[in-house]
């Protein structure tokens, strides 16, 4: 099987999967062609050690762009204020067609924080510190979540779908713990960024030993949001770890795009 035909397995699927999507909702499937969004993860940058309370740990910003046909639309909703969690279902755009929707793509949680109070969508993206070589993960986030939207946009492509104006700015529902549903989302063009050593933005070094490691950035890990193509889910950096008079030393060894593996040394 030739690389280009690899290459279109993942659309071919998820183009699949709307038609017993539709059937859930009790609608039809969709006639036109589905404009699926395309998470691209961004490399991880911006990484710096800090000490804070409990120990050293490794901050990084982390970047999630959509260079897909069509916008990333997260719809949560719950049935009452005692339920803590909203289902979050997937509202994918069809030419000349009514919207179809994934559901159950994930879930919100309001999450309250020194940096943000407002709904989360868990999971979105995922860090870890990997051992060189073996692969093996030493340490995973405990980020709560993401806040979607168009926070910049992408310059570098040019993207027939994107919008002239960000579509998704809400503040993913500030201070509104008591609401029953909520749109997030990122348009065509449009990433989500975060910043170093925010809430979950950083992994924690207590215990490491000195050595190589791969910092590991994945959107969308376990799949359940459809994209047209997930080859560019993850970016990962190759870096040494050193002790000098107990405190930790990094040094930038390789950046890597489009993969969780990054072994070559710049």
């Amino acid at each position: 099987m030739n690389r280009s035909l690899l290459r279109l397995l993942p659309a071919v699927a998820a183009v699949a999967a709307l038609v017993p999507a539709a059937l859930a909702v009790g609608g039809p499937a969709p006639e036109g062609k589905a404009s699926l969004p395309d998470l691209d993860q961004e490399t991880p940058t911006g990484l710096v050690l800090t000490k804070a309370r409990g120990g050293w740990r490794l901050g990084f910003d982390s970047a999630v762009r959509n260079i897909g046909a069509g916008p990333l639309i997260i719809d949560g909703a719950r049935p009452e204020p005692g339920v803590e969690t909203m289902s979050a279902d997937q509202v994918i755009v069809n030419e000349g067609s009514p919207r179809t929707v994934v559901p159950g793509v994930g879930e919100l949680r309001y999450v309250r924080s020194p940096d943000h109070r407002h709904w989360h969508l868990l999971g979105f993206d995922r860090y870890e510190l990997r051992r060189a070589g073996s692969g093996e993960t030493v340490v995973a986030d405990r980020k709560t979540g993401f806040c979607l939207g168009d926070r910049y946009p992408v310059r570098t492509l040019p993207l027939a779908g994107k919008p002239l104006e960000p579509k998704y700015r809400s503040r993913c529902g500030l201070d509104r713990p008591g609401l029953l549903g909520i749109r997030e989302g990122i348009s065509v063009g449009y990433g989500d960024d975060y910043s170093a050593n925010l809430e979950g933005q950083y992994l924690p070094l207590n215990g490491l030993r000195p050595g190589r490691y791969v910092l590991v950035h994945v959107a969308n890990a376990g799949r359940r949001i459809v994209e047209s193509s997930y080859e560019n889910n993850a970016s990962s950096v190759l870096l040494r770890l050193r002790r000098r008079g107990g405190e930790p030393k990094m040094r930038i060894l390789g950046v890597c795009s489009d993969t969780e593996h990054c072994t070559a040394e710049r």
